[in-house]
């Protein structure tokens, strides 16, 4: 079968985390967890460190230790989960730097790799990762004398600049942290938009690299092209697909492109979304299936040999909303059986 082709534009992505870089006096990192949001962690990593970033951010020891083998000894990368049990000689090996979210991994880390780097993560209202503020006063001497190499915490709702949650943990945040000789990281994307006051000594964007939301000015880093397997005729009437869900209501030129949900393209997006052939907006039609998705190409100025679902016209985060959820769980879920082909000058 045909093949889609996902275009990755790294030019785009330096863009982006220029424009990021900008609106803080803080060092800038970056964040390449799942695989660099499923654009290829090893090919964006080593971009961003042309644009002269020295400090990742992944999910897990194992994401490190791939990464550490894309981009070399030099960068720091930092791990958010911490040192997990069997995690000691992944770190050790491969120069991680463990974000250290509990009372048991700092017992771990400094038992098995005492003078290794750590960082510590702190819960200030989230209550995901991270040591709570009567856990933080208990062992803060103890991590002070060791030299962490930061203290971060996360925000909940960043996205929301006038949300309440984001001045609390503000304050939580100081209050554990004011006064002492450390590094400070509260902000990924969201929390750059929201001001200097959250910017501290490092940064952490993700998503926002990536085009998708909250950074409204993001340039577009993927665009999707899916190629026509068949156009057809369809009289007034007649149906298209699975469980006869779309209904031709006038005599339709009916293109089948070669995508669906098990590339990513999820499901519930049905009739809500549109591909454009050039510039003429073709709706998809009936069920999204496994491989295939019905086209209505009847006002399209030409007949196409491939459309554009993701990409100029088209955000992630459109994509997202007709789906019912967020444009993080649609980078992530681009399929492996796109042809990935990177732009870069």
């Amino acid at each position: 079968m045909a093949t889609a082709t996902l275009t990755i534009d790294l030019d785009a992505l330096l863009s982006n985390w220029r424009a990021l870089d900008a609106q803080s006096a803080a060092q800038t990192a970056a964040v390449v967890k799942a695989d660099g949001y499923g654009l290829g962690a090893d090919r964006v990593a080593r971009a961003l460190m042309r644009a002269g970033v020295d400090r990742f951010f992944v999910a897990a020891a194992e994401e490190g230790a791939a990464l550490r083998q894309a981009v070399g000894p030099a960068p720091e990368i930092n791990v958010f989960s911490g040192h997990m049990r069997g995690d000691a000689d992944m770190i050790s090996d491969m120069m991680l730097t463990p974000m250290l979210n509990s009372t048991e991994q700092i017992v771990r880390h400094l038992e098995a790799l005492p003078a290794h780097p750590f960082g510590v993560q702190l819960d200030t209202g989230m209550n995901r990762l991270g040591l709570e503020a009567p856990e933080w006063a208990a062992v803060q001497d103890l991590i002070m004398q060791r030299g962490p190499t930061l203290l971060m915490s996360h925000l909940a709702c960043a996205d929301e600049p006038d949300h309440p949650m984001n001045p609390r943990q503000l304050s939580a945040f100081k209050e554990m942290t004011d006064g002492l000789d450390v590094p400070r990281s509260l902000s990924a994307t969201g929390g750059i938009l929201l001001g200097s006051d959250y910017h501290f000594d490092l940064t952490r964007p993700g998503v926002g690299l990536y085009g998708g939301m909250p950074f409204v000015d993001a340039t577009p880093v993927v665009s999707l092209s899916v190629p026509v397997i068949q156009v057809r005729d369809v009289a007034a009437g007649e149906s298209v697909g699975y469980g006869n869900m779309w209904i031709a209501q006038r005599d339709s030129r009916v293109a089948t492109i070669a995508a669906g949900y098990a590339d990513g393209i999820i499901r519930a997006m049905g009739e809500k979304v549109d591909v454009f052939a050039e510039e003429s907006r073709c709706p998809m039609i009936g069920r999204i299936s496994m491989d295939m998705i019905g086209v209505d190409v009847t006002d399209a100025r030409a007949e196409p040999q491939t459309v554009e679902l993701l990409g100029q016209h088209q955000s992630v985060d459109t994509l997202a909303e007709a789906a019912g959820t967020i444009g993080y769980e649609i980078l992530t879920s681009m399929g492996q059986r796109y042809q990935r082909r990177y732009k870069s000058s």
